[in-house]
């Protein structure tokens, strides 16, 4: 069945800082696991919604009971691919992320929605969702414990890193963080609705 995460966060910043905050998170003295971050594809659509894929390797430290079942020279970075699409109309931002390799040992399927609070603008709400499953026979459940709790670990990091973003821009001025807003949009495509729809009704695995 595997183990799944549900998490909301309030973070007191209007999204915009906080989409120029998510693009601008790495390095950060909170995330020193994310070792690169590469964009592999982006592409801005006839309305303005803004398409990317990136490409993260993180380490991937065992713990020390799988070290002595598994091989020691299984790969300690483990890469993850990150899609994402911005609708600066609707002010929401949506991310889908999985790991590419240790797919038998684990997979971790996350995805986020950053949004706009219609009711106190000066707001964002983060929407959290993941999914972790081994198909290790025998150790599956274990594994996916320990998933889930690195889990955990890793997005409470992530929201101190994504602060500590935010807290950089803000210092940074007004100026900076209009230089990172994304463009006005105009009229939706058919297109850009599914592809949005997809990410945000895909299921988990």
């Amino acid at each position: 069945m595997g183990r799944y995460f549900y998490s909301e966060v309030d973070i007191k910043s209007p999204w915009h800082q906080v989409l120029a905050a998510f693009w601008q998170r790495y390095p950060n003295p909170y995330s020193t696991h994310v070792l690169t971050e590469d964009v592999l594809y982006r592409e801005v659509t006839s309305s303005n919604h803004l398409l990317s894929r990136r490409l993260l390797t993180k380490t991937n430290r065992l713990p020390g009971w799988a070290e002595r079942v598994f091989p020691m020279h299984m790969a300690r970075a483990v890469y993850v691919l990150e899609d994402s699409i911005v609708d600066p109309q609707a002010h929401t931002l949506i991310t889908k992320t999985w790991n590419l390799n240790h797919n038998t040992l684990m997979t971790v399927v996350e995805r986020c929605l950053f949004e706009e609070d219609h009711g106190r603008p000066s707001w964002t709400k983060l929407r959290r969702e993941a999914w972790i499953s081994s198909a290790v026979y025998g150790l599956g459940r274990p594994i996916q414990e320990f998933g889930l709790a690195r889990f955990k670990s890793n997005q409470a990091k992530a929201m101190r890193g994504l602060e500590y973003s935010l807290s950089k821009l803000q210092s940074g001025g007004p100026e900076r963080l209009r230089e990172e807003a994304p463009a006005v949009p105009s009229t939706d495509t058919a297109a850009d609705k599914q592809e949005s729809h997809r990410l945000q009704k895909q299921p988990g695995p």
